[in-house]
């Protein structure tokens, strides 16, 4: 079992920026690819980041490409996404997820999900 827990959402203006964390426990981290995802009410949960098991492999989809950022540290079991430019479209609960994958882009590949964290962008 992966335990993921994500901090640092919250109320931002358009244009400003948030750092979303994302703390491990349980199995061995490094083992999992890790993603970002985020969900809107009626809308399918769609990823907006992730990243390879060891750091080198990243994806970004076009709506977030150029203002988004993931990264991780292993030493810390801790994935984050960097966020700026937000706009209110980005408004989202945003979930962190773990894959026994090297990298995936897939909602079905990822095993463990955290709670979610709620980003609201005020325009």
């Amino acid at each position: 079992q992966v335990q993921l827990v994500e901090s640092g959402g919250g109320l931002v203006q358009a244009g400003g920026s948030l750092r979303l964390s994302c703390a491990a426990s349980g199995r061995t981290f490094s083992n999992y690819g890790m993603g970002w995802f985020r969900q809107t009410p009626g809308k399918e949960r769609e990823c907006v980041a992730a990243i390879s098991r060891g750091g080198s492999g990243t994806f970004y989809p076009d709506v977030v490409k150029g203002r988004f950022t993931i990264s991780r540290d292993n030493a810390k079991n801790t994935v984050y996404l960097q966020m700026n430019s937000l706009k209110p479209e980005d408004t989202a609960v945003y979930y962190c997820a773990a894959t026994s994958s090297t990298l995936s882009t897939r909602k079905y590949e990822y095993s463990y999900w955290g709670q979610g964290t709620q980003v609201t962008v005020s325009s």
